[in-house]
């Protein structure tokens, strides 16, 4: 017989790269891992796991209880959320991905408050700038800057917050270089590119104020994945960047950084929430994160200034 445990535990199994990385996520000890692992399949009769090499890989029968395991637990857990909504209890799993900066800076703190208000749910966040290699079916809801239906069309998804890109450099910078007039003077500038969800970093796409688009091909001078260092670069005078608001409004306000090009605005980027693959992610508990969620950012805090302390 296969017990619920079991289900679980193999799926933690199955969703690791290695014995020692299932041990991780249990937190317990990799002999352990191999220990139960070696029961369950002398119980079913069948090898789950291939254990040649230092990947770990499934077995054909190991795919299947993979598989038949994860619908089961889904199944087991939306009864279980069934009752906990008619009992009118808030419980479960919640697993939310966001983008690293936004998910530190608007995110985390939100989820803290959630589960102070509602400690038995379970909150997993994680933090990550590629959606695109998320599995959809491995989160209840993520968190995303820009338009999620590029990403994963075929998910509902929900708008947030207002959110702006904006062309930006140091005062610096334009005291050694004259601002660009237009986007086709951007070529001759220095261009700091970030490279995130997989999108063509080096197309720059700008409109005209009643009139068409335009797109400029730059050759970046730096790049990196990291948007706090793009930002820092930015700063420190090195080169031109496009970054959200909710990112650079502070810097924007205190003169740190120009914004350039008004005349030609950027394509906007609100903030969405997407709705996982998971029956989970139309859980009571989900679509309280989302409402809980959304009254952080009503008003954007990035559109309201900070307030000085009052003197007295």
């Amino acid at each position: 017989m296969i017990t619920a445990e079991d289900l679980r535990f193999f799926t933690a199994v199955a969703g690791a790269r290695s014995l020692a990385a299932a041990a991780r996520e249990l937190n317990v000890s990799p002999p352990a891992v191999s220990q139960r692992l070696r029961a369950l399949e002398e119980r079913l009769g069948v090898q789950l796991v291939n254990r040649s090499g230092r990947v770990l890989t499934l077995s054909d029968e190991g795919e299947l209880l993979a598989d038949r395991g994860l619908r089961v637990l889904g199944s087991l857990e939306e009864l279980e959320d069934a009752f906990a909504d008619r009992r009118g209890q808030v419980t479960g799993h919640l697993r939310i991905v966001a983008p690293l900066g936004f998910g530190r800076r608007h995110v985390a703190g939100v989820v803290a408050a959630f589960h102070a208000a509602h400690p038995q749910v379970v909150v997993d966040l994680q933090l990550s700038d590629r959606l695109g290699r998320v599995p959809a079916d491995a989160w209840d809801l993520t968190v995303h800057v820009g338009e999620g239906k590029d990403l994963t069309p075929s998910l509902s998804q929900r708008t947030l917050a207002p959110n702006r890109r904006i062309l930006c450099a140091a005062p610096g910078y334009l005291a050694r270089h004259p601002a660009p007039r237009t986007p086709e003077d951007l070529p001759q500038h220095a261009c700091i590119a970030l490279r995130e969800n997989d999108e063509d970093v080096t197309l720059w796409r700008f409109g005209v104020r009643g009139g068409r688009d335009s797109r400029v091909r730059i050759e970046p001078s730096l790049a990196s994945n990291d948007g706090e260092v793009v930002r820092a670069w930015a700063l420190a005078g090195l080169g031109i960047i496009i970054r959200s608001e909710w990112d650079v409004a502070d810097d924007l306000r205190a003169g740190r950084l120009v914004p350039l090009l008004d005349a030609h605005p950027l394509p906007d980027a609100p903030v969405v929430v997407l709705f996982g693959a998971r029956r989970q992610a139309r859980a009571n508990r989900a679509q309280l994160f989302v409402e809980a969620l959304a009254a952080a950012l009503s008003p954007p805090p990035w559109r309201t200034p900070p307030k000085r302390p009052s003197r007295r």
